[in-house]
């Protein structure tokens, strides 16, 4: 040490790295403490459904065990996206990368949803444009970033609602944007749509689904943006570095 401006450069810097501890530490429980309210509710009815059955309170039919079955899917799939979410911050989320034709993975993404937004008389279209380049990505996990995308609208949207998804292409990265006109997202929540278990109001879902969508996208190198006018709908982009000619890979341009 030299002297003062040493020692208190040494202080400062001993106080910002205690201050970082002590956040990741507060931002751990905080996760530790959603994830335990998630399970809760699913561990509960499957609780509560079996000991009514054991205690012949309910029969072991078919109407008293789909309760039980529909808790169960809920907990495999909140674990599914856990291990995602940490694969993903990790840096060991495996990629099996190759072109994705994208007009093909929004037509099936899209058919994948019909029979669902038909029942709940919401319009799905999309827009690709015809001379599009392929995407350079895993094409199921795509699957599964575009599906978050189309489900999440859907759950925003009311009957007469419209989903559309459009893909273009932007340098040499290609955009899928999810636009609908359903509820929107509150001012207060939009910075921090993409943080893990943010859900608004009278959401059913566990609030990992847009995280999932994020964490998935910057592992292949892409980018995600999120606008919204609460009442008047959102729009979800996606960007990914798009195939060259050549075959190569392209860098994502920012949004």
């Amino acid at each position: 040490m030299r002297g003062p401006a040493d020692l208190r450069s040494l202080a400062r810097a001993m106080n910002d790295m205690s201050s970082r501890l002590e956040a990741e530490e507060t931002r751990r429980r905080s996760v530790l403490a959603d994830i335990a309210h998630e399970l809760r509710t699913p561990l509960s009815i499957i609780r509560g459904q079996s000991e009514a059955i054991v205690d012949g309170v309910y029969a072991a039919d078919a109407e008293h065990m789909a309760p039980i079955i529909s808790a169960a899917e809920s907990l495999e799939m909140l674990v599914n996206d856990l291990s995602t979410l940490t694969l993903a911050e990790s840096g060991a989320l495996r990629l099996h990368r190759e072109p994705i034709d994208v007009a093909v993975l929004v037509n099936e993404t899209l058919d994948a949803f019909r029979a669902e937004a038909t029942s709940a008389g919401v319009q799905l279209t999309e827009a690709v444009g015809g001379h599009l380049p392929p995407m350079d990505g895993d094409p199921g996990r795509m699957r599964g970033v575009l599906g978050n995308l189309v489900s999440n609208a859907l759950a925003q949207s009311h009957p007469g609602g419209h989903i559309r998804v459009v893909g273009e292409a932007m340098g040499q990265s290609v955009r899928l944007t999810v636009t609908d006109d359903g509820a929107g997202i509150a001012p207060e929540l939009l910075p921090r749509v993409f943080d893990r278990f943010v859900k608004g109001p009278g959401s059913t879902g566990s609030g990992l689904g847009l995280a999932i969508v994020r964490d998935v996208v910057e592992a292949h190198g892409g980018s995600v943006a999120a606008m919204s006018t609460e009442g008047q709908g959102a729009a979800i982009s996606v960007t990914l570095p798009a195939v060259t000619p050549g075959g190569a890979r392209s860098l994502p341009l920012t949004p």
